[in-house]
């Protein structure tokens, strides 16, 4: 996948909904995530200013923000909030591509595991949970792993309880054939 990098910067402000984010509790023993942002879109212009007027008020005024293009089909260098400006850069090797990081004056740094839009809410709400455990050791991208593998299993389950329910593989059934 490729990644458009957009030079210029838009005078006005798209409408955005309220960010869906979940943060670790304030003061907690540091992990390798600091949360999870779920956002509706693929579209950063539209989803970071809702993401940094929701971390904006609790965490300083966030100046940078880092992707792996893997995800975002377009990423431009500075995208307008209230207030300020946001810069943005990408990391296609260096950064995990299920992982945002974000800069601010006060607080340094968050790294954010980025839950796939379409993702379905009872999973995504598995994953936001799972990033900001205290002191959380598992990665974004083995998060999202995790969360494939347990979805494959449930679906794989699924199917072989309709299976049976539609007659395969019944077991106690006596046979017609003859013992020998």
């Amino acid at each position: 996948m490729t990644a458009t990098i957009e030079p210029t910067i838009i005078k006005e402000r798209l409408p955005s909904a309220s960010a869906r984010l979940s943060l670790t509790p304030t003061g907690s023993v540091p992990g390798l995530l600091d949360g999870a942002w779920w956002p509706r879109s693929r579209d950063l212009l539209r989803e970071i200013p809702a993401l940094t007027d929701a971390l904006d008020v609790c965490w300083g005024r966030i100046t940078q923000v880092t992707v792996n293009p893997a995800h975002w089909p377009v990423i431009p260098r500075r995208v307008p909030v209230t207030g300020h400006t946001v810069h943005v850069g990408w990391f296609t090797d260096e950064q995990d591509p299920n992982k945002v990081i974000l800069f601010s004056y006060t607080v340094g740094r968050l790294d954010l595991l980025v839950i796939p839009p379409e993702t379905e809410p009872a999973a995504a709400a598995r994953l936001m949970a799972a990033a900001t455990v205290p002191g959380g050791v598992r990665t974004a991208s083995g998060l999202m792993a995790d969360e494939a593998m347990s979805h494959d299993a449930a679906e794989t389950r699924s199917r072989e309880e309709e299976w049976e329910t539609d007659g395969g593989a019944a077991t106690g059934i006596l046979s017609s054939a003859p013992r020998r």
